[in-house]
């Protein structure tokens, strides 16, 4: 049972599509109109609006954070895990949306982060050093939640790998499109036309 509220709690805050309540109060219409379609920060800047990308990078970060921090006060790591897996369905399949939301990578930082500061630190690293690298968003948040699995184990949370390698799963598959325009050398850099 306590998975269940768990895997709720994570979905319900998971879910909330910030990206899209952000756009649409600063009067700039539905993000899901624009570029890639999703509601994630990266396409929040296809707008012109740096601050408003910041902020739902942030919110869409704390949205993965805060369900697993109160999972695990109330339930421990078993329900912080259910929590997490949850937190990312719910960004990347909202209900309110018709189940189309983004594709949770910043809301698996927020996760990873909760689960254990020292794995949400190395996707961190991971997904700022290769954007700054190369300047490709898709690939960069594909390494980082691949990282955040591996590192898992390595550092102490082998419990938590079970999650974040379903999470890395789910995450590289909804970026299938992405992985298609890599292979063709096709994918735009951040300030590109699509995601």
């Amino acid at each position: 049972m306590n998975e269940v509220l768990a895997a709720l709690l994570g979905y319900a805050i998971g879910s909330i599509p910030f990206g899209l309540l952000l756009t649409r109060a600063a009067g700039m219409g539905d993000v899901r109109k624009i570029g890639s379609g999703n509601i994630g920060a990266t396409n929040v800047l296809r707008t012109g609006n740096k601050g408003l990308a910041a902020a739902t990078l942030l919110l869409d970060l704390a949205k993965g954070l805060a369900p697993v921090v109160i999972a695990g006060q109330l339930w421990g790591e078993v329900g912080q895990a259910f929590a997490a897996g949850a937190a990312v369905i719910g960004h990347c399949f909202p209900v309110w949306l018709g189940f189309k939301g983004g594709k949770g990578v910043a809301t698996n930082a927020g996760v990873s982060f909760g689960l254990a500061w020292p794995v949400g630190l190395a996707y961190a690293f991971v997904w700022l050093s290769v954007l700054a690298i190369f300047r490709i968003s898709s690939l960069a948040g594909m390494a980082a939640v691949v990282a955040a699995a591996a590192v898992a184990p390595l550092f102490g949370y082998p419990q938590f790998f079970p999650v974040l390698a379903a999470i890395a799963l789910l995450i590289i598959y909804l970026h299938r499109t992405n992985i298609a325009r890599l292979m063709k050398g096709e994918e735009p850099r951040v300030g590109g036309s699509k995601e």
